[in-house]
């Protein structure tokens, strides 16, 4: 912390105000790609020792680990970028934030006032441009008002539904002086659930015949997911997981059916549609939940639905639910325990026929001669059997990840690092950002050959940074989702997706990381052990059929 932390009795300069209201709260990481646009901010850190300044190889890497970051904390996740061009790099990030509901603070650089409007060197308006996809997007145009600034944006990003918060840094107010008082840490605001609907929610349960629980969202912590669990457990009910939250309930436990995403299990997705009583919490139930919202009608669903969730704009907004409850969602768990039990349930069979659904559709088939190369269900299976429970999963977009959503199962919160806006590149970074908070955690990241090519350079950051994780490169030579969607619509007409790759294990040693090569699926237990081991990033080139699509097809079909 800086000597002149809370004091108002000596002049600082911008920067030092600002990384003074970061120390204040709570910060102890920041991601960035140093710019001159905000070198005061940057000399600032350089005396706080307290905060953790993690150079990274491109702005878009720093912004997806500012993400993983908000999803493993709950607290912001803090980005530094330079003006213009590093701006828009960030607003990948920015964007995957939004879309995952993650609190999260970008600052950037901008050119000095007297400057603004006139197109000056990488001048932007980011009002403008961030305008549609950040929760709020400000610039700070008087050095006085940066304390009162940075308590809103750390109130903003985590109140309600998180999101992420875009800050502008005009260089005069950074390099100007001022003696001003820090603000007071700033808190999150929820709301939480009356009695009455609480009451109401009883009522529809008791006059259920086949409910289903949807989960999803942000803002969860161990005991309200322990508390919601406590509530299914008690009224014997099925729990699935909405689109890439499938760590927010025990995957193991007897109640849980399986994830409604992108490789939904067809047999959920019709339980999903023939259930009388949906209970959705925090889930928005957007397009990949909904299977392009034909799971559940809009306006009106068909069955009766009970929608949780913290920003009372999303009750309504395409689902007009009989009960609709604005809360948090740990609020909304907790409150949970006061909710009598139903006895003796009408819905048993419902439930245990779901789990055993879900158990028969998450187990990997036996090996098959039909897969040429390495069969990625076995892996996954594999990394499911042999991790704690508490190691965490990373992965980007592309058809690798539906058998990571298959086959994987999840049993503690804040282990699934995926992003629902399908953001290629994701996985990787938010690895980086898991390994290097808690290096002794098992940080595993999932990556196709295009998705990894991404951000490959961060295994600079990686290896300097000191991030023991273990990156999984499925390599089938294309892009494989595109792929399915062309043979799909012009069978035969294969254009832009073909990929040529470099040796990825050649490239990884070039970073000092170790890496193998593994292409028949019975070496892999024993490369995995040995990159668990390295002590060092490590990565594993898997060899895939490039004519096996997904888990249940193939190419041809």
């Amino acid at each position: 912390m800086s000597d002149n932390q809370g004091s108002d009795a000596l002049a600082r300069n911008g920067g030092r105000i600002l990384v003074d209201a970061l120390v204040g709260n709570g910060v102890d990481t920041v991601y960035c790609v140093p710019g001159e646009s905000y070198l005061p901010a940057l000399d600032a850190l350089y005396d706080v020792h307290g905060i953790r300044t993690i150079t990274t190889r491109h702005e878009g890497a720093a912004s997806n680990m500012a993400d993983a970051y908000g999803k493993l904390t709950g607290r912001p996740g803090i980005c530094f970028v330079t003006r213009g061009p590093g701006a828009t790099h960030a607003a990948n990030g920015v964007h995957t934030a939004s879309e995952d509901s993650t609190p999260m603070i970008l600052f950037v650089g901008q050119v000095g006032q007297e400057f603004i409007g006139r197109g000056a060197f990488q001048e932007v308006d980011y009002r403008q441009m961030f305008g549609g996809i950040a929760k709020w997007v400000t610039q700070i145009d008087s050095i006085e008002r940066i304390p009162e600034i940075i308590a809103k944006a750390f109130s903003v990003a985590m109140s309600g539904r998180p999101g992420p918060v875009v800050i502008a840094l005009p260089e005069d107010v950074l390099f100007g002086s001022a003696t001003v008082a820090d603000a007071s840490t700033a808190r999150s605001v929820q709301a939480a659930p009356s009695a009455d609907s609480l009451d109401e929610l009883r009522g529809l349960l008791d006059g259920a015949m086949r409910p289903l629980v949807i989960v999803g969202g942000t803002g969860w912590d161990p005991d309200s997911t322990a508390a919601l669990r406590r509530f299914v457990a008690a009224n014997d009910l099925p729990v699935a997981a909405s689109f890439r939250r499938q760590d927010l309930f025990d995957n193991r436990d007897s109640h849980y059916v399986g994830q409604l995403g992108l490789g939904v299990s067809p047999k959920l997705a019709e339980r999903a549609r023939d259930a009388d009583l949906l209970i959705v919490v925090g889930s928005r139930l957007a397009e990949s939940t909904s299977s392009g919202y034909t799971l559940f009608e809009s306006p009106t669903p068909k069955q009766t639905m009970v929608h949780v969730h913290p920003d009372p704009e999303e009750l309504g907004r395409v689902y007009q639910a009989r009960l609709p409850i604005n809360a948090g969602l740990r609020e909304f768990a907790l409150a949970l325990d006061g909710i009598e039990p139903v006895a003796s349930p009408r819905w048993q069979q419902w439930t245990a026929d779901a789990r055993a659904d879900y158990v028969a559709h998450s187990t990997p088939p036996a090996p098959t001669a039909e897969i040429d190369g390495v069969d990625l269900a076995q892996v996954v299976g594999h990394l499911s059997d042999v991790l704690p429970d508490d190691a965490v999963i990373a992965n980007g977009a592309g058809n690798y990840t539906v058998w990571v959503h298959r086959y994987y199962r999840y049993r503690q919160a804040a282990t699934e690092l995926a992003p629902t806006n399908g953001a290629m590149g994701y996985g990787f970074p938010a690895a980086i950002a898991a390994s290097l908070r808690d290096p002794e955690r098992s940080v595993v990241a999932f990556a196709g050959d295009g998705c990894f090519m991404m951000y490959p350079q961060e295994l600079a950051t990686a290896v300097q940074f000191g991030a023991p994780l273990v990156v999984i490169v499925v390599n089938n030579g294309m892009l494989g989702t595109i792929r399915m969607h062309q043979e799909r619509e012009y069978p035969g007409r294969v254009s832009a997706t073909k990929l040529e790759n470099p040796d990825f294990v050649a490239f990884a040693k070039s970073f000092g990381a170790y890496a193998e090569r593994v292409e028949r699926t019975e070496d892999f237990p024993a490369a995995f052990e040995r990159a668990r081991k390295a002590g060092v990033a490590a990565l594993i080139e898997l060899r895939t059929d490039p004519r096996q699509i997904t888990p249940a097809n193939r190419l041809s079909a």
